[in-house]
């Protein structure tokens, strides 16, 4: 068998190497290897055994994220060409004039602003990132998932967002047989706590819209406790941009509409099975006129 160290890029045979994982940590489980594993792009963290692991190569391992960098290019081009429909609509709405002159030379954009509090740091970075390139002003922060409740609330108090993310890792625990029980879940209920912390400040799901939850998370629960949008319908896995790309849509869509919520969980990679939620306004607000300073 192939040696296999921390930090290398692995596949499960058990699965079909259906996702790539990094390994986190290795440890002995009654005489036998074990690894800790976190998904490369999608928001799961698991435990094999050694021997049903397979290292990925590196030309594999390329190959891979071209194909991601690719699918991301794609939807973000999509997203760009969108907006820019929708606000030279917005625009010609307000001004009543030429549309084209409106967009390019009178008004500015305001967007929602986010703060994203997530368990993991790789994930954070890859959404902090994101959300420059789509130009939303985000503050991230990396919090442990059970730490997520008592921080939160200061956080919204110093940075005031229109939208929350809550997010990290969870799971529903292998061998469970009752998904509405929050016990069965790896970090939803510190997801739910977080949430009612954020209501307790907010109490409006149009002035503060939430995302919560990760892979497999309790999204009955999650909504209940005040959230606009969760995972996971169907407990199935998210990726780690599907919160980036929800909130996305809020931040640039005009306080005056609400959105369908078709539109906003098509835009995501998961689709319905993996993010679901509720009628929202949008957080965007254009500005007329452009400064020439």
């Amino acid at each position: 068998m192939e040696k296999i160290d921390k930090g290398d890029i692995v596949a499960r045979k058990s699965y079909n190497g259906d996702i790539l994982f990094k390994v986190k940590k290795i440890y002995d489980e009654h005489g036998k290897e074990h690894a800790i594993l976190k998904g490369l792009h999608m928001r799961l963290c698991a435990n094999a055994p050694l021997d049903d692991l397979v290292r990925i190569e590196s030309g594999e391992l390329a190959a891979y994220l071209r194909m991601q960098a690719k699918k991301s290019n794609e939807h973000m081009n999509r997203i760009f060409t969108r907006r820019e429909k929708e606000r030279e609509f917005l625009f010609g709405r307000t001004l009543r004039e030429n549309k084209k002159k409106c967009c390019n030379d009178l008004g500015f954009d305001v967007p929602g602003t986010v703060l994203h509090i997530d368990g993991d740091s790789d994930y954070l970075d890859l959404c902090m990132t994101t959300y420059k390139q789509l130009k939303i002003p985000a503050h991230g922060y990396c919090i442990d998932e059970e730490k997520q409740p008592g921080e939160v609330g200061a956080l919204l108090r110093k940075h005031a967002p229109d939208l929350l993310v809550l997010t990290g890792h969870d799971g529903y625990i292998k061998g469970s047989k009752d998904f509405r029980s929050v016990n069965n879940y790896y970090s939803s209920e510190h997801f739910i706590q977080a949430i009612k912390v954020a209501r307790r400040y907010e109490k409006s799901r149009d002035d503060l819209v939430i995302f919560a939850g990760a892979c497999q998370s309790y999204y009955e629960a999650l909504l209940t406790a005040g959230a606009n949008f969760a995972s996971s319908p169907q407990r199935v896995m998210i990726h780690a941009y599907d919160p980036v790309f929800v909130v996305e849509k809020i931040a640039y869509t005009s306080i005056y509409d609400p959105i369908p919520i078709k539109e906003i969980i098509n835009g995501t990679i998961t689709g319905f099975d993996g993010i679901g939620g509720m009628e929202t306004r949008g957080k965007y607000r254009i500005g007329i006129p452009k400064s020439p300073y």
